[in-house]
């Protein structure tokens, strides 16, 4: 495996076989298996699950990794192309990214979208351009549109739960949320859970639709996979038979790049908190999921997230296995 950067370059039986994989390291450990190899972990975005749960993956393989942010002790990172460099940043990340590439045997890169032109960041342009700096494999670790690794243990996590994939209702929930969020997690869930082949609900408000070719996509893998992918703003109607709820904040896509405009619109939905009430018409065991960092009482109630339909929890650990999963296919011995 050279890259990981999207649930789309790989099939159902690929990803089936990572996820069991992810199992098996799990039970079996191989402490060992990556003994010798070691992973740079560039993070141009804050983190907490990622940064923690790629290095406890590589520590369980028995291989080392070691991370750069600009948060940290560094000169400071400049990423404008051809700018006179005679401000605060020391250094280009075009020379940045090849040396810290050069010190791993693999490289995670995560780094959120400008969130300027909608069009660039669906292009990926700024991930694109780093990636276009390495000749190692790489792990998309978050990036404008996407995030593969979240997506991988949002799979495995419905697998464990014995959520069904044929005919099995998914429910992606704008929430409120003060800010305005990328689109990444949203995008790559959607897409996931299509290709999983369930039948899917986006549910959100006037003004956060996805984008066109967000949705496209994930009509695509579902026709391929025989699920369905609708849409709505009727909470009642989206809610209806849900196995599972998939709660998660994004910026308006009408008003993208416009801080105003946006903190304007979603102000107009402080009500769209996830609570009880929501699962009047979702089956009995309906589930709720969120990738985390969640804010309590703005996203989803504490009733909710401390109660029997949460799995956030066991969620977030299979980030760490279907990471080894990744990690073991990119580094482990060929045989």
């Amino acid at each position: 495996m050279k890259a990981f950067n999207d649930l789309a370059d790989f099939s159902n039986e690929e990803i089936g076989a990572l996820i069991e994989l992810a199992g098996r390291l799990d039970a079996h450990p191989e402490p060992e298996a990556l003994k010798g190899k070691v992973l740079s972990l560039l993070f141009l975005s804050p983190s907490l699950r990622t940064l923690a749960s790629f290095q406890a993956a590589m520590v369980r393989l028995g291989g080392g990794s070691f991370v750069i942010s600009p948060d940290m002790s560094i000169h400071g990172l400049e990423v404008r192309d051809g700018i006179v460099m005679d401000g605060v940043a020391a250094e280009h990340i075009r020379e940045a990214v090849p040396v810290i590439a050069s010190y791993g045997d693999a490289i995670g890169i995560r780094a959120f979208a400008d969130r300027k032109k909608i069009e660039n960041d669906l292009a990926e342009t700024r991930f694109s351009a780093l990636t276009e700096l390495i000749d190692t494999p790489y792990i998309n670790m978050e990036s404008a549109m996407n995030h593969p690794c979240q997506s991988l243990a949002d799979w495995k996590t419905m697998d464990d739960h014995n959520i069904p994939a044929d005919g099995g209702k998914f429910v992606l929930s704008w929430a409120y949320h003060p800010k305005a969020l990328p689109l990444a997690v949203p995008s790559a869930t959607l897409h996931m859970a299509a290709k999983r082949g369930m039948d899917v609900t986006v549910l959100r408000p006037e003004g956060f639709e996805l984008p066109a070719p967000i949705m496209q996509k994930a009509i695509f893998a579902a026709e391929d996979s025989g699920g369905s992918v609708t849409e709505t703003s009727d909470r009642n109607e989206a809610m209806e038979g849900a196995q599972v709820i998939y709660a998660k904040s994004w910026s308006s896509t009408r008003h993208y790049g416009d801080k105003l405009a946006d903190q304007k619109l979603r102000e107009q939905h402080l009500d769209w908190c996830v609570d009880e009430p929501w699962f009047d018409n979702a089956k009995d065991d309906c589930r709720f999921m969120h990738c985390l960092p969640v804010r309590r009482g703005v996203v989803v109630s504490d009733q909710i997230l401390d109660g029997p339909r949460s799995i956030v929890i066991p969620e977030a650990r299979n980030r760490m296995l279907a990471q080894m999963a990744v990690l073991h296919q990119m580094l482990g011995a060929k045989s």
